[in-house]
């Protein structure tokens, strides 16, 4: 209920200020990882966009966890006018896991833990009617992780040795899809 109070303040708040819309990515959808936000007007080429993603798979393609959900705040510029044509964006937020990353597939380790994204969004608008936009998006950066390495199949203990939490820093593209966007004012 503490978590679902903001969200509410934030989407009142920002539709009584101008344009806003609410955001389905369809391209996520379509393999099970639902992706929704709000996007909202703050100046005369500036956006501010809020995004949660969620992937409830306890285990995808035969023992591999893929549990995560990611919180993507960010500001955008866009080159033109808002909600039309191309825009860049910068982004800071954290998200929770339980996967197995894609270079631990042969084995049977797993990491639980949380961590945060610094990075940038690059997209473009597509008007198609006057309250429905396309937005076609791609994103990366630098993720730094903190997690406990544990055996996916039944053995105890974890599997890496680090005294409290194991740290992991990368470059990754972790964002993208097409988002079905609509205007509310």
């Amino acid at each position: 209920m503490k978590k679902i109070i903001p969200f509410i303040f934030l989407l009142l708040v920002s539709t009584s200020f101008g344009q806003t819309y609410l955001k389905f990515n369809g391209a996520t959808a379509l393999v099970g990882v639902p992706n929704i936000g709000i996007e909202t007007s703050i100046g005369k080429k500036m956006t501010f966009s809020f995004d949660v993603m969620a992937s409830f798979w306890k285990s995808f393609a035969s023992h591999h966890p893929m549990q995560f959900y990611t919180f993507t705040p960010e500001v955008r510029y866009h080159f033109k006018e808002k909600y039309k044509g191309w825009y860049f964006g910068g982004h800071i937020g954290p998200d929770i896991y339980k996967i197995q990353k894609w270079n631990y597939w042969n084995t049977n380790k797993y990491e639980d833990g949380f961590g945060y994204r610094i990075g940038a969004t690059i997209g473009y608008n597509f008007k198609i009617t006057e309250k429905i936009n396309l937005d076609a998006f791609v994103g990366g950066g630098w993720h730094q992780g903190f997690y406990k390495g544990y055996y996916n199949d039944g053995t105890p203990g974890r599997y890496e040795k680090a005294k409290d939490w194991n740290k992991s820093g990368e470059w990754l593209p972790y964002r993208g899809g097409v988002m079905i966007s609509y205007k509310l004012n």
